[in-house]
């Protein structure tokens, strides 16, 4: 087993949660932003074929594993990609009636991760991309848990969805990475690779899915000329959203990295307390957000 500094919390499925996505959700649900709101509308089109891919590469190693508590968590982060999935898919449905192209997006995005990398690419690679998609999901999520401005005027039902997603990847961000490790083997040259095809493919599909939907959306060039600009600012500006991540990104690059050499955030323990005397995602997402912009000012 990877050295790691922290103990990491249990992965725990949860189910049956209700984000009331079929209520009346405003288009731009992010600071009445189209870029914003279309960066995130895009990775929710991703996530349902991206998770099926990470469930599938994992599994492809369970019959080298006998240990319980591999095998345990490899079962709780089954279950927790699914419901991202599922849950999901359920938003992405909202995207179809505002004329977004969902089902050719994931057709696509299935030939590609199906039909294209899991010939061409070793279940080694494949793994090794997936442990990568883990990574950067992770340190994402911390972003966006961390920063509450981001999502500070954000509708409450979609920002509940994402505050709730970010906590799993959380949980379970060392599983396909324990198991590319310490069963599957993988070697240090095929875990770089694989994070730098991840590092190349992931914006490109972002900003390809993110021009459909702003053409959907019906602005003029000009004005998607004018809305590439501010939102190109908003992710790379110091301070803005990727770059004070970098830190984290360049950290899977040490030889010795893991996952849990960075514990859980801040945030993660006030929101499960919230969740658990809630039991209502929206209430408890809405009174984390309000904690978390109190602290910072």
């Amino acid at each position: 087993m990877s050295a790691h500094d922290t103990t990491p919390p249990p992965i725990i499925p949860r189910e049956r949660l209700d984000f009331g996505l079929d209520g009346d959700i405003p288009k731009h649900w992010l600071d009445n932003d189209p870029f914003k709101t279309r960066f995130f509308d895009a990775m929710s089109t991703l996530f349902p074929v991206g998770e099926k891919f990470f469930i599938t590469c994992v599994r492809d190693f369970k019959d080298r594993i006998t240990d319980p508590k591999v095998l345990q968590d490899i079962k709780d982060f089954t279950r927790q990609e699914a419901q991202h999935s599922m849950l999901h898919t359920q938003y992405n449905n909202r995207l179809k009636d505002q004329g977004i192209a969902v089902d050719a997006i994931l057709e696509g995005q299935e030939k590609r991760l199906f039909g294209i990398i899991r010939k061409v690419f070793s279940r080694e690679f494949t793994l090794g991309i997936t442990a990568a998609s883990e990574h950067i999901t992770a340190i994402m999520a911390d972003c966006f848990v961390e920063r509450p401005e981001i999502f500070a005027h954000a509708d409450e039902r979609v920002r509940a969805l994402y505050v709730w997603h970010a906590m799993e990847e959380m949980e379970h961000k060392a599983v396909a990475y324990d198991v590319m490790q310490d069963v599957a083997k993988v070697g240090y040259r095929t875990r770089i690779s694989s994070m730098l095809l991840v590092t190349l493919l992931f914006p490109y599909h972002v900003f390809r899915i993110m021009k459909h939907m702003l053409q959907a959306d019906g602005f003029t060039r000009w004005e998607r000329t004018k809305i590439w600009a501010k939102g190109l600012w908003w992710l790379y500006k110091p301070g803005g959203i990727f770059l004070p991540m970098m830190g984290k990104y360049f950290s899977y690059l040490k030889p010795n990295f893991h996952p849990w050499q960075d514990p859980v955030v801040p945030s993660y323990e006030p929101w499960l307390k919230l969740l658990k005397e809630t039991g209502n995602p929206i209430e408890a997402g809405n009174l984390l957000t309000a904690q978390s912009l109190a602290r910072a000012h």
